[in-house]
């Protein structure tokens, strides 16, 4: 699914046009970009968790050249499901 088909889907749930649906999920989006900026979580209950998330600096080897070289820490989006998530997911 792309974020065409879920704007689809929104718009037949919700039953509005498919320009106000992709207006809706692009603010939610939006929502949970600016929180992560500020290094907040976003807790959506049943369905999971977005954070940030500190990747440590650790050395590495240039492929090409074969160079040990330190590949800086980062900060990285990251998700974890909700149980509720996990058991529809675990069904079949």
């Amino acid at each position: 699914m792309v974020k065409a088909d879920l704007v689809a889907v929104l718009a037949d749930e919700l039953e509005v046009s498919r320009k106000k649906a992709e207006a809706a999920l692009n603010s939610v989006l939006e929502a949970v970009a600016v929180e992560l900026q500020k290094g907040e979580k976003v807790v959506i209950s049943g369905f999971g968790t977005f954070e940030v998330r500190t990747r440590v600096a650790r050395s590495g080897r240039n492929p090409r050249t074969g160079e040990t070289i330190t590949v800086p820490e980062q900060k990285t989006p990251a998700f974890r499901a909700g149980k509720q998530l996990k058991e529809r997911v675990d069904k079949k």
